[in-house]
Parts: structure tokens; sequence; C-alpha cells
């Protein structure tokens, strides 16, 4: 039922971003939810994760279960950035013929 919805998330989305949601397993509203950021801005999304990693830390009474949902999180909204970075660039490209 969970890959049904991510699928039906990812059709949503561009085919890049949509691939992305498949491999990870969380869709990139869900990632932006869980580490509570609104926009796609890397240093907010470092500091975030950062305090979220710590505070989950097992070794001060956290969960490693939240841990690794704040680490997945943090790997699709990385891939979120890679793809846009890559978009950005290719219409350079294409602006420059």
């Amino acid at each position: 039922a969970s890959q049904a919805a991510a699928d039906a998330r990812g059709r949503a989305e561009r085919p890049q971003s949509a691939a992305a949601s498949r491999i990870i397993g969380i869709s990139l509203q869900e990632a932006q939810q869980i580490l509570n950021v609104s926009s796609l801005n890397p240093e907010e999304i470092q500091k975030n994760y950062d305090h979220l990693f710590k505070v989950n830390d097992k070794s001060v009474g956290g969960s490693f279960y939240l841990q690794s949902k704040v680490v997945r999180a943090k790997e699709r909204l990385d891939e979120e950035l890679r793809i846009q970075a890559k978009g950005d660039k290719e219409k350079g490209r294409r602006a420059e013929t």
C-alpha cells in the first residue's frame, strides 16, 4: 500500500524527481516535513539534519528508527538538489546555443 502511495505521489512529480522518490522510498514533500524545511535551502537542510540526527541519537535516549528517517529525508533532499542543479546546468547550455 505504501509503495502504491509513493507511486501515486511520484506521478505528480517530474520524472527524475519521481524516480528518486521511488529509489529512496519517500517523496520530496515527506522529506521536507521530516526535516521541517519549507524550501530547498542547503544550509537550512543541513542545520535541521544535524539537530535532528543528534537529538535522536540512541546514546542520548533517541530512536534509531527516527534517526533513520532523518537520514533518508536528507538523502532525498540532497538528491532533489542534485537534480535541480543538473537541470539548471542544462538550461544554461541551451540558452547559450
